[in-house]
């Protein structure tokens, strides 16, 4: 598995100038570690949310095989915003002000500095999942295309860990005794630090001095700001979401989870009916020093091919573990 959150893919995906892309070259020696194994990847959230990602997927590997992780929407949201306001991307302060914002923020206002994507503030367009999956289905068929719905990875996390395996037609490997949770909750302990660290200047400087450097050094300046990233966030519960608000959520999403239940064959009637949350996991600290991800976990597999590859894993782990 090579780095996660490359974002190589979805070239209409509005990044600010703190976020790094890659170059054809560059992304292909992500994959350098591999060594013929069955198949190689890596994980990106946005490319489920992107119009080009999947297409272009398919341009650079047509074999690719895609894993989609999705969860109930007033859930996902409430995650997605926790996590927005602890990396800088959102700085309203509750989870309704921003979704009220979202006609503002159409129109190019009420961000800040320190807004690193955009459109991943239009809350709700985020969770329009029906149209997201139909475009891979579209683009790949069916079958190289898994979905699988939180509900059950949460339920059975060994069962759906299998039935992934199955699906990329690797041997089957001796199952870990437990899976403890990686991405959980997090609160930052230094705003501060945060913003000189997101700062589009200073990140911006960064990337582009990238072509400059030996890509040795890059890498362990890379893997330095990852260790400080992860030692200015703590594990924290989620405040609660207001319950009027995940009604009203609830009821918005109505449609999308009907459409959704149809696309894929299962009866989603419990995602709209549901009152409470399913319960948050305990987060523990990643034993390889990762910060939170940018978002909850949804990801594609590719085939390894020759001159690199695209897609990764069940989304364990914010950046490029495999496993706990």
């Amino acid at each position: 598995m090579a780095r996660k959150e490359m974002h190589y893919f979805g070239g209409d995906l509005r990044w600010g100038p703190q976020i790094f892309r890659r170059q054809a070259q560059d992304y292909r020696k992500e994959f350098e570690a591999w060594n013929g194994q069955a198949r190689a990847g890596e994980a990106s959230v946005w490319y489920l949310y992107s119009n080009h990602a999947a297409a272009e997927i398919k341009a650079y590997n047509p074999r690719s095989r895609i894993i989609i992780m999705v969860r109930e929407p007033s859930d996902m949201l409430h995650a997605l915003y926790s996590q927005f306001r602890v990396d800088g991307n959102e700085h309203l302060p509750t989870f309704g002000e921003a979704l009220a914002a979202e006609p503002d923020r159409r129109a190019g206002r009420r961000c800040t500095r320190h807004t690193y994507f955009r459109p991943g503030l239009q809350y709700h367009a985020v969770a329009g999942f029906t149209r997201q999956i139909q475009r891979y289905f579209e683009v790949f068929g069916r079958e190289q295309v898994q979905v699988v719905l939180y509900d059950d990875f949460a339920a059975d996390t060994a069962a759906v860990y299998r039935r992934m395996l199955d699906f990329l037609g690797v041997a089957p490997i001796r199952m870990p005794e437990g899976f403890p949770v990686i991405n959980g909750n997090h609160r930052v302990r230094s705003p501060l630090l945060r913003n000189l660290m997101s700062d589009p200047l200073v990140r911006g400087t960064a990337v582009a001095l990238r072509s400059w450097m030996p890509r040795r050094l890059f890498t362990t300046l890379q893997r330095f700001e990852s260790r400080l990233m992860q030692m200015n966030f703590r594990p924290a519960t989620r405040p609660p979401m207001d319950e009027e608000l995940r009604r009203r959520l609830k009821q918005d999403f109505v449609p999308e989870v009907e459409r959704l239940g149809e696309l894929l064959g299962r009866d989603l009637s419990h995602w709209s009916n549901r009152k409470t949350p399913m319960p948050e996991p305990v987060p523990v600290a990643c034993r390889a020093g990762h910060p939170p991800a940018a978002a909850e976990r949804q990801a594609g597999l590719a085939e390894a091919v020759p001159t690199g590859a695209t897609h990764d894993g069940l989304g364990i782990c914010s950046n490029s573990c495999t496993r706990a």
